[in-house]
């Protein structure tokens, strides 16, 4: 992706605006708080260029289309359309090819949404902006901002631009999509550290984010590809799509079965010509035959048909697939990166702790809804729960699920109040508010004033820890006021924070009953402190059970957020990531080698403070390990990752339209344990296709043996191509489909992920075709011969053959459908409904192929008798029980 900002114009822009003052900013940008005059910001417009990402190349769509025929199995299907023309068979032909132009049509339809990843991130942009010109505040289009504008925001805004702050007023910044955090930042003007993490850096205001609170100035100091989004935009353009490894294994498959395909007909067209005296039309109808019987047409459109099913059963369970092959590669994870936010937490923050002079109060339950948890507190306890009640400005809705209007810990402790039994409006009505004084960031508190009685008010304040015990003389007690215990009380807030909660500490000051204002100077000193509160968004239980889960299948999980260390290691151990989890900042990784680096991923369970390119290394270095790396993400920070992930899953209810586009598939309920349920389809739909191909190949295998039997030792052919082709129509429509409905076998979520470079064949897979494909040519011929030594013609020892084919395949549905476990069971001989009905279906077909008169006239076949039809089921069983007792001894040798 193309930077259209000039390399000297960026070298005039200030390097970390974040560390400097605001007047050194304003200076090397030539800049002044009152903005620029209307001359300059065109010559700026000039040489910076425009404030918009640039647009991403798209490839043609015809070109899109014509990718979608570049597979060898499609070729395979083309080959099979052409045999069953070259035979007359023009329905068949358009069968195939129709076919062949939906699945293109498909693949066209939901992979080019992928090239919409970019445009979703522009529109992340602000598209007006206001800004001081000439001592001026006009409202301008976005793409017109340049460096040195002076911007003007306020609750409500989207960040136009990064801005180093000039003036912020109780303005917080929702920054999830850059950072992932869950809680609004606190903005103020002061300078941070050179290399403070994008979270932390207080005095910068960035492009893409969205105003929670407050107001605020910031001056311009980057725009278009220099912003953090666009930045992150640009990594988003520089990363390959990945092909699966369903992919990867079906082209590769399909090479070698081309070339051996190919060299097999060329060599047998020849030993026919020149060795057996066929004349050239005989043997070429001959290679047809073996074509018509040695290529599966019919494969690709099942393998497609079971990942469709697939995306069905994910979509039952809020996994929506939004790329098919996609499917498949969820069954081979072996690394889920989760963010924390809303995926493995709630994202609902709970107050966890209470702590006052006398007491400490675990509290139960977890987010906004206020119901089963009841607290009986003391009256110190009690003064605590009300101060955080008041001094507080948010409402909860108890409508379709209890939500916060307001801050998320402001709504927790209306609903910890709640559960303390207070109710909170006519809590509010008893102790009405008379002023207040707003968070803001510089000062870090709320404090409010309220009429208590006629004859007393007091001022209630909350904010952080440390500020609140700065502003205290003493402490509440049980016996009344008594004097602050600082080191006590540092060592209750350390202890919380070591838990990885947020913490707010709470104080009150008595005023005269007739106050009516506050003021800095009434809340500065001489408070009285109340206590302190331990909040924190508490995981899923559903999460816990998943992590598991996966734990028991092999698969790792890693934990990536924007959240703080402490918290994040405190959920992990929560969560049971690990029995004693490892925790690295992005800053730790910054300080590694790229050999540190790749040690590092391999034995860290969580990642902190990461930034994007962080989040992009680790997806990366896991994939260069030979790992199947699934990502999960919702911001526009995560959709590079996402994007180089082998399955990039955004959030659908939280998640940025950004995320959405560059990700394989969306949660509707942003739940890891929907990841974990989607992993279990995804192993399945591969244990399916893997049944797939072991029940078709032999089929496939079995008819080209018998062609290249009868050509080498010279005998007539025991089935006619025509006779080929109706096998493989009446079976693959039928039984074949039916296998892509099969239920998940016991233990596929006690299995370890395979290995991502494993063939789409094991070895028991590669021996079953081989020993299946020579058992049921031996059967056939030795069923021909023998129908013929019987006295039969020629006519009825074909019918013979096709219909014990047929009824072999049949026995080996029930075989197949279990590769590890026996098939012996109540569950396995009674089959499904899908089994059932195709097979009642391929009877009724062979019946009429049989019996029909205008299909034995059409594929030559002959009426059998009662006792020829025993004799062909009673072989049929026969091989059932062959087939249970090789797989019982074979399939663990072979794995």
């Amino acid at each position: 992706m193309p930077d259209t900002t000039p390399a000297d114009a960026k070298a005039d822009l200030p390097a970390h605006p974040h560390a400097l003052p605001a007047d050194a900013v304003l200076a090397t940008l030539a800049a002044t708080p009152a903005g620029l005059d209307a001359a300059e910001a065109a010559a700026r417009r000039k040489r910076f260029g425009p404030n918009a990402l640039p647009q991403g190349r798209r490839r043609h769509p015809v070109l899109r289309f014509l990718a979608q025929f570049n597979n060898a199995l499609i070729y395979f299907m083309l080959a099979g359309a052409v045999a069953a023309g070259a035979l007359g068979h023009a329905v068949d032909a358009g069968v195939i090819l129709a076919v062949v132009i939906v699945n293109a049509i498909v693949g066209f339809v939901q992979e080019g949404k992928a090239e919409d990843a970019l445009a979703a991130i522009r529109g992340m942009i602000a598209p007006r902006a206001s800004v001081l010109r000439d001592g001026r505040r006009i409202g301008v289009p976005m793409a017109d901002l340049v460096p040195g504008d002076v911007v003007l925001i306020e609750a409500g805004d989207r960040v136009p631009a990064d801005l180093r702050l000039l003036r912020a007023r109780s303005l917080r910044i929702d920054e999830a999509i850059l950072t992932g955090e869950s809680v609004a930042a606190d903005k103020d003007t002061a300078p941070v550290a050179p290399d403070a993490p994008l979270g932390d850096r207080r005095s910068m205001a960035h492009s893409g984010t969205l105003v929670a609170t407050g107001q605020g100035t910031g001056v311009v100091v980057a725009t278009g590809l220099a912003t953090e989004i666009g930045r992150i935009s640009a990594l988003l353009g520089e990363v390959e799509a990945l092909t699966t490894p369903l992919l990867r294994q079906i082209n590769a498959f399909g090479r070698r079965f081309t070339w051996v395909a190919f060299a097999g007909a060329a060599a047998l067209f020849a030993f026919a010509v020149g060795f057996r005296g066929f004349g050239w039309e005989e043997a070429m109808m001959a290679v047809v035959a073996l074509a018509v019987g040695l290529v599966p047409e019919g494969l690709p459109a099942v393998i497609t048909i079971t990942l469709a099913i697939g995306v069905q059963r994910m979509a039952a369970r809020n996994a929506v697939i939004r790329r098919l092959p996609a499917v498949e590669t969820l069954g081979a994870t072996s690394v889920i990166c989760s963010d924390k936010t809303g995926t493995l937490t709630r994202n609902e923050m709970t107050v966890r702790r209470l702590v006052t002079a006398d007491t400490g109060l675990e509290v139960a339950g977890a987010g906004y809804d206020p119901g089963g948890v009841r607290l009986a507190p003391d009256a110190g306890t009690r003064g605590l729960i009300r101060a955080g009640l008041l001094c507080n400005d948010a409402r909860l809705r108890p409508d379709a699920g209890w939500t916060v209007e307001g801050d998320p810990m402001e709504g927790a402790l209306v609903t910890l109040a709640m559960k303390a039994g207070l109710d909170p409006e006519p809590a509010r009505s008893e102790w009405p508010r008379r002023d207040e004084i707003p968070f803001d960031a510089q000062h870090r508190f709320m404090a409010t004033l309220h009429r208590v009685a006629p004859d007393e008010g007091v001022v209630l304040v909350k904010g952080a820890p440390e500020r609140i015990l700065s502003m205290c003389a003493q402490q509440e007690t049980a016996s009344g006021p008594a004097p602050l215990d600082p080191g006590f009380w540092n060592a209750r807030i350390a202890e919380a924070a070591a838990q990885g909660e947020r913490v707010l500490g709470f104080a009150r000051r008595s005023m005269p009953a007739d106050a009516d204002g506050l003021d800095f100077a009434d809340v500065e000193g001489g408070l009285t402190f109340l206590g302190i509160m331990g909040f924190i968004d508490p995981p899923r239980d559903e999460a816990i059970r998943a992590i598991a889960e996966c734990r028991s299948a092999g698969i790792a999980v890693r934990m990536i957020t924007g959240d703080h260390a402490a918290t994040a290691a405190a959920i992990a151990r929560q969560l049971g990531l690990a029995d004693d989890p490892k925790v690295l900042t992005g800053q730790d990784l910054d300080r590694l080698s790229p050999e540190g680096f790749a040690a590092a991923v391999k034995d860290t369970q969580v990642f902190a403070r990461t930034s994007p390119e962080h989040k992009l290394r680790i997806v990366q270095a896991l994939q260069a390990e030979g790992r199947v790396v699934a990502m999960t993400g919702d911001g526009v920070n995560d959709a590079p990752s996402l994007k180089q992930a082998d399955v990039g899953i955004a959030m659908g209810v939280k998640g940025t339209e950004a995320a959405k586009e560059a990700s394989e598939m969306v949660l509707m309920d942003d739940n890891f344990a929907s990841i974990v349920a989607a992993v279990h389809e995804g192993r399945v739909v591969h244990d399916n296709i893997r049944k797939v191909v072991a029940w078709t190949l032999p089929t496939n295998g079995g008819e080209a043996l018998t062609v290249i039997s009868a050509i080498l030792v010279g005998f007539a052919m025991p089935m006619t191509p025509v006779q080929i082709l109706w096998v493989n129509l009446i079976l693959a429509a039928t039984i074949g489909l039916v296998l892509a409905f099969e239920p998940a076998e016991p233990g596929v979520m006690r299995r370890p992920p395979r290995r991502p470079d494993a063939g789409l064949l094991t070895p028991f897979l590669v021996w079953r075709i081989a020993f299946v494909s020579v058992l049921f040519t031996a059967i056939s011929l030795g069923l021909f011969f023998w129908a013929q030594g019987q006295g039969r013609d020629l006519e009825t020892a074909r019918t013979m053959v096709v219909n014990q084919l047929v009824v072999l395949e049949i026995f080996y549905l029930f075989n197949v459908r279990y590769l590890h476990m026996t098939s012996f069971t109540l569950t396995g001989v009674r089959g499904t409904g899908p089994v059932l009905g195709a097979i009642a279906v391929v009877v009724a077909g062979q019946l009429a192929f049989t019996y029909l008169p205008a299909m034995q006239a059409i594929f030559g076949a002959r009426a059998l008798s009662l006792a020829d039809g025993a004799l062909i089921l009673a072989i049929g069983a026969a091989t059932l029980v062959v087939l249970e007792v090789e797989k019982h001894l074979l399939r663990d040798r072979f794995g």
